[in-house]
């Protein structure tokens, strides 16, 4: 039998434990003392960091979940499908760290399943939340075949691998409705977006990026796998995401291109204010920089530069879902709102809650698949005779 390694003290787990006794602290005194004691949050700003980090960048970081089961199950791209389970994985986890993150901006937590019970189909909300639900219920069918084989359970491994092609067409359908309405969150307040971010493609944007998202934290995520678990890199699969990467990127750019000409908003682009910067930031670090990067086959096959290249769309992508529910707000509310240190603790600590049930998991159950081997004449040795100058001079002359 195996034996298990000693508990380590190292200096991640250092980190982890200040974290979580932070992040505890902070939960006590939000759910005893409220949220005006453990926030800056007011009536001017009633959204902050837990609703645009947690919940906005929760939910599109966990979209690789979606992307990488339809290219491997409805495109057929089987080449994929190794990294399927671990971009499984980070999205289930994704989403029930969403629904947590959601408990503690909720004034009455104990009212999260009210919206189930209680229908309101003309809200734009009821809707989010009938499809993160469902959805979640979808991600936790899509990986129960890895506890099926951990546990040895054959008849419900054979019945649920009968119905994953239905189950992924479900998980795309109810993905593309909530990721887009979380654009259409911000759809009823025009007169408080910043120009910049406010259209009426915000669906649209919010749905392409958390598209491209999805691609660049399959590259983030393996990249961490390979030293945490210390494997190999899957690079021609990682390669081949890239590309898919980069077209994703060119059509969200096109679309923010041809956006602001549409609603004739090019002035903003060079008015000397803090949105503006901003903007900018978000387009050039997470679209431009990175597309142009992976889109040389020279740079893709670079290991650090691949990593570089998704952690810019990652960062790119917090910075716009950070802009339309923090940035593009201040100037109208006039609230000068900045996260309390107890709203980043909670929010770094259900980080490293992730971050730690991943590699949990992964270290106790069957997430990596291997590759599927290359084609026998791919793997044949060509066997090449070399002559020597000296050997040919001999055979020259004997003739």
């Amino acid at each position: 039998m195996k034996s298990q390694k000693p508990f380590r003290f190292t200096f991640w787990t250092a980190i982890f434990g200040i974290l979580l006794i932070l992040g505890l602290y902070a939960t006590f005194v939000r759910f005893y003392y409220g949220l005006g004691a453990s926030t800056n949050l007011s009536d001017k700003f009633p959204w902050g960091l837990w609703i645009g980090f947690d919940v906005l960048c929760g939910v599109g970081l966990a979209a690789g979940g979606f992307t990488m089961a339809a290219m491997v199950y409805i495109f057929n791209i089987k080449r994929l499908k190794p990294i399927v389970r671990p971009a499984i994985l980070t999205a289930f986890l994704g989403y029930l760290l969403v629904i947590v993150a959601l408990l503690f901006d909720l004034g009455q937590p104990l009212r999260v399943w009210h919206p189930l019970i209680m229908w309101n189909p003309h809200s734009v909300m009821f809707e989010v939340g009938w499809c993160v639900t469902c959805y979640t219920t979808v991600l936790a069918l899509e990986f129960s075949p890895v506890v099926f084989e951990k546990l040895r359970m054959e008849k419900p491994l054979r019945w649920i691998k009968n119905i994953t092609v239905p189950l992924v067409i479900l998980g795309v359908i109810f993905s593309t409705l909530h990721q887009s309405s979380l654009g259409s969150l911000f759809l009823i307040v025009p007169e408080k977006l910043y120009p910049l971010w406010y259209s009426s493609l915000l669906p649209v944007h919010f749905f392409v990026t958390a598209v491209a998202v999805g691609f660049a934290m399959v590259i983030f995520e393996s990249f961490l796998s390979a030293r945490a678990f210390n494997k190999q890199l899957e690079k021609p699969i990682l390669m081949e995401v890239a590309r898919i990467l980069v077209f994703i990127l060119a059509i969200a750019l096109l679309i923010k291109i041809q956006d602001i000409t549409r609603l004739d908003k090019l002035g903003y682009l060079f008015i000397n204010t803090t949105e503006t910067w901003f903007y900018w930031a978000e387009v050039v670090i997470g679209l431009i920089i990175p597309m142009i990067m992976l889109a040389i086959p020279k740079i893709r096959r670079n290991d650090h530069a691949l990593f570089g290249g998704a952690l810019m769309v990652v960062i790119g992508f917090i910075m716009s879902r950070l802009n339309v529910s923090i940035t593009g707000m201040e100037a109208y509310t006039q609230a000068n709102y900045f996260p309390s240190w107890m709203e980043a603790s909670v929010t770094l600590m259900i980080v490293a809650i992730g971050f730690a049930a991943f590699r949990f998991i992964a270290k106790n159950f069957p997430i990596f698949e291997e590759s599927e081997p290359l084609p026998a004449v791919a793997q044949k040795v060509i066997r090449v005779n070399v002559v020597k100058k000296a050997d040919l001079t001999k055979k020259v002359t004997a003739y």
